[in-house]
């Protein structure tokens, strides 16, 4: 019988986890080399990628990981690593509607694409990111459009994996742009700028600033519900999460979290989201009553999550 079970990486303890949601119990660890980092499910959900970061956070000088992990979900095993070679610090990962998965890599500000990562030893394109430090990055759902967030030069630059002569198109919608979310018809890019606490919407037609309003301290990130009525914020500086207007950017709800949010996704059917806390917790938060209902004590560092029925 399938259950609902939160994929969890666990920075700092190494791992892989998974938690069942009905017991609050993590049920399996999988073991995997210092510090990995964000992840995809492919749409089977039958393997997971996650990408080597190898460092604790972007403010570490040091060349980090180059390998992608594949995961076994059913056998919840580590199956191989894929090899990047010198593209390193490894830290965006999105897939495609294709199952095509692309790979940021933070260190060389290039986007890599494996077209059929199962079995893939080695990407088969690369392109420039278009800036510096390029962290996170947003996919258009064909593949044919990423949104590059570079820390370092304070930009976002639309690319074109699959276009080689493209020359990426930039936008400065603050300094230290880090979180993205994009809307539902792939018209607005929403991003926070941890330096300058604003969070922007971008008009992905014409890569211009729509719309810039002041956040709560050091945004950075933000996620779009599935609705399209809400984006959560996770304001790391001050411990809290806001819940906000998509079309005014206008906060409705403001919740202190106690530990700083790393990171959050969506339950996808219950009004609910999976908040990561720096103090080895995750909080379930209800969307309707803006409270927390309940936590999950984890390992050291959750981040990224994601819930499937395995």
């Amino acid at each position: 019988m399938s259950r609902e079970i939160l994929l969890l990486v666990e920075k700092c303890s190494h791992a892989f986890s998974f938690y069942n949601l009905q017991t609050g119990q993590r049920e399996t660890s999988v073991a995997l080399p210092e510090y990995p980092h964000e992840f995809v499910v492919d749409q089977a959900q039958r393997y997971a990628y996650v990408g080597h970061y190898g460092i604790e956070h972007s403010g570490i000088n040091g060349a980090g990981g180059h390998h992608v992990f594949q995961i076994d979900l059913h056998e919840r095993r580590l199956v191989r690593s894929i090899d990047l070679g010198h593209y390193n610090r490894l830290h965006g990962m999105q897939m495609d509607a294709q199952d095509r998965l692309y790979v940021l890599s933070e260190e060389k500000s290039a986007l890599l694409v494996l077209p059929e990562p199962q079995t893939d030893n080695a990407p088969s394109r690369a392109i420039s990111s278009g800036g510096f430090k390029s962290h996170l990055f947003a996919l258009s759902r064909d593949g044919q459009t990423a949104y590059c967030m570079n820390l370092l030069s304070h930009t976002v630059a639309k690319v074109r994996p699959w276009e080689p002569t493209h020359s990426p198109v930039l936008c400065s919608p603050g300094l230290k742009p880090e979180g993205y979310a994009l809307s539902e018809d792939e018209q607005t890019l929403f991003v926070t700028n941890r330096i300058s606490q604003t969070l922007a919407a971008i008009d992905t037609t014409t890569m211009r600033v729509r719309l810039s309003v002041p956040s709560r301290q050091d945004p950075t990130r933000l996620y779009l519900h599935s609705d399209g009525q809400r984006l959560l914020v996770t304001n790391y500086g001050e411990r809290s999460i806001s819940v906000v207007d998509p079309l005014t950017l206008q906060e409705r709800a403001h919740v202190p979290t106690g530990g700083r949010a790393i990171a959050l996704s969506y339950h996808p059917t219950q009004p609910l989201a999976y908040v990561s806390l720096d103090d080895d917790r995750v909080g379930i938060f209800n969307l309707d009553t803006c409270a927390f209902v309940d936590y999950l004590t984890t390992q050291r560092e959750p981040d990224v999550s994601k819930v499937v029925m395995l």
